[in-house]
């Protein structure tokens, strides 16, 4: 199948993918080293995967809980707005990029996360599409480094040649994660889709954001991976 080039909106602004935003801007300058946009992305996908911690316990589903820019002020975020930021930053820096999505099945979580998602199906997982030599390329910087050495999983790295998406299986060959549903690439994030499938899917999780926004991540993982 022929590979579709960038449209002009792979490069534009949107109020969720704030790449004219400031901060968005300078993290571009200091982040996208290289000799080409391959070791560029390269750099950027390390910088978001690792730069910014995985924290599904503080979602906010608002334009301002999601956007871009949001990542960088907070220090953290979780799968689809450190995407959008991926997203964001490679176009600051002249590189197309879109965010796609899937349904995946993830095996490896917190026991609160268990007990508020109530199922092992994550709706909208999301990585950032790449549009690297002629073809596009799938970067995840969701899991930072950091936490796949908790979790014992793979962590996943980019050259900017092939698509980087997550392991079947973890280091110990234990079930990890599951790709169920492809829902595609789009040049802006589908924020009212997202939001009408979480309030299906997870309404105990959206009604406990208090008490998630009160607990921590790291300290879950860190109890429940103690050797």
């Amino acid at each position: 199948m022929k590979t579709q080039p960038p449209s002009p909106a792979a490069l534009a602004p949107t109020a969720l993918i704030d790449s004219d935003h400031p901060a968005v801007i300078a993290f571009a300058r200091e982040h996208a080293v290289g000799a080409d946009d391959r070791e560029r992305a390269v750099a950027l996908t390390y910088a978001v995967r690792d730069g910014f911690r995985y924290d599904p316990y503080r979602i906010d589903l608002s334009v301002e809980g999601m956007r871009a820019s949001s990542v960088l002020a907070q220090g953290y975020g979780w799968c689809v707005p450190k995407a959008a930021l991926l997203a964001a930053a490679a176009r600051a820096a002249g590189i197309p990029a879109r965010v796609g999505y899937a349904d995946v099945r993830n095996h490896l979580s917190t026991e609160r996360l268990r007990r508020m998602v109530q199922t092992d199906l994550f709706v909208w997982h999301g990585y950032t599409d790449l549009w690297i030599a002629g073809h596009w390329v799938k970067a995840t910087p969701a899991f930072n480094l950091s936490l796949c050495e908790r979790f014992g999983l793979l962590p996943l790295d980019f050259d900017g040649r092939a698509d980087s998406i997550y392991h079947p299986f973890d280091k110990a060959g234990n079930r990890h994660m599951e790709y169920v549903n492809q829902h595609g690439a789009f040049d802006d994030m589908p924020l009212d889709r997202i939001v009408a499938d979480f309030e299906a899917h997870y309404p105990l999780w959206l009604r406990s954001a208090a008490e998630m926004n009160g607990a921590s991540f790291d300290a879950d993982v860190a109890k429940e991976t103690r050797r």
